[in-house]
């Protein structure tokens, strides 16, 4: 019998690795739907009281809180919450007065693009310049970027949209103050640039010093040294020899910051005005909405362990060490 090859020995690994990483997920999940319903008790405010309005009656208020379960022990509330949500029932917004799911996917899908385009913007730049860095190591170039990585991890995302809002926006009249969904191509290069280029100079600082170093480490392995001593040209070791391997560690290191980009996008939205998932999160949180605010958090959570969960397996695919090392 012959021994299987590497792709057959391959796919195991990678089945066990992703379903260890599923079931991780989902434990997460159930710890932040407790975290999520927890905090959303202790808000200030009174869910009958938000919904019927100031000039209802206390008799009236006690009644709807009665009927909407609130007065029930709280391990109930939580169960009945939870198991609504799995079914596709998310409530109602008591202050917008709609059904709360298609609203949270709705806000989501506004969101998502406005990560997506951020990322577009922001992963070539870095692994393009960090690798350069890495190059030029101890020059010009290397300086100006790991300085400018630095400085950009230092910022706010509110001070850097304030800055790029009053330079792009109000003094050159380049973009609008204020961002829209966009309904084509052009309309979001015009209405998502401005937003998108804060989140994306944020992920720049970071993923920057990833790729720096990993090229960095590439560069003084065996097999980038033994290319280069071959004669290849510069321009064909980094691509066949060093970017298969920068490209897992910045992968793994995005996935990581998801978290840090949908905190991100909450500041953006929020200042923007852009009507995301962040955008409703805060404007919930204010009128003590709970229906949409609970959705919302839970949703982001969603959506953040499925962006780890992709960002590990496409890593993992890439550089089977990891597998290993996860194993």
């Amino acid at each position: 019998m012959t021994d299987p090859s590497p792709e057959a020995r391959r796919a195991p690994a990678l089945r066990r690795f992703l379903l260890r990483r599923l079931g991780v997920a989902l434990l997460t999940l159930l710890l932040v739907s407790m975290i999520v319903f927890a905090t959303a008790q202790l808000l200030p405010g009174d869910l009958g009281r938000t919904t019927l309005g100031p000039y209802a009656s206390e008799e009236q208020v006690a009644a709807l809180n009665d009927r909407l379960g609130e007065d029930d022990p709280a391990p109930v509330r939580y169960a009945s919450w939870l198991s609504r949500f799995v079914r596709g029932d998310w409530g109602t917004s008591a202050a917008l007065r709609q059904p709360v799911r298609p609203l949270v996917l709705d806000r989501l899908g506004n969101s998502l693009l406005l990560a997506v385009y951020a990322l577009v913007l922001a992963v070539p730049v870095a692994v393009t310049l960090g690798m350069l860095a890495a190059r030029r190591r101890g020059r010009a170039l290397d300086a100006a970027v790991s300085a400018s990585a630095v400085s950009l991890l230092a910022m706010p995302e509110f001070v850097v949209g304030t800055i790029l809002s009053i330079v792009f926006a109000v003094e050159l009249g380049w973009f609008p103050v204020s961002a829209a969904v966009p309904d084509g191509a052009l309309s979001l290069l015009h209405e998502l640039t401005l937003p998108a280029a804060v989140l994306a100079l944020v992920l720049f600082g970071s993923l920057a010093r990833v790729a720096r170093a990993a090229t960095l480490a590439a560069l003084d392995a065996d097999y980038a040294r033994t290319a280069t001593l071959k004669g290849l040209p510069e321009r064909t070791v980094l691509a066949r020899h060093v970017l298969p391997n920068v490209l897992p560690p910045t992968i793994a290191a995005l996935g990581a910051h998801v978290g840090y980009l949908v905190g991100g996008i909450v500041v953006v939205e929020t200042l923007f005005a852009y009507p995301g998932l962040g955008k409703l999160i805060l404007d919930s949180a204010l009128a003590h909405d709970l229906a949409p605010l609970e959705a919302c958090v839970l949703a982001t959570a969603i959506a953040v362990m499925a962006a780890n969960l992709a960002a590990d397996v496409a890593a993992s695919a890439l550089d089977p060490r990891l597998r290993r090392a996860a194993s």
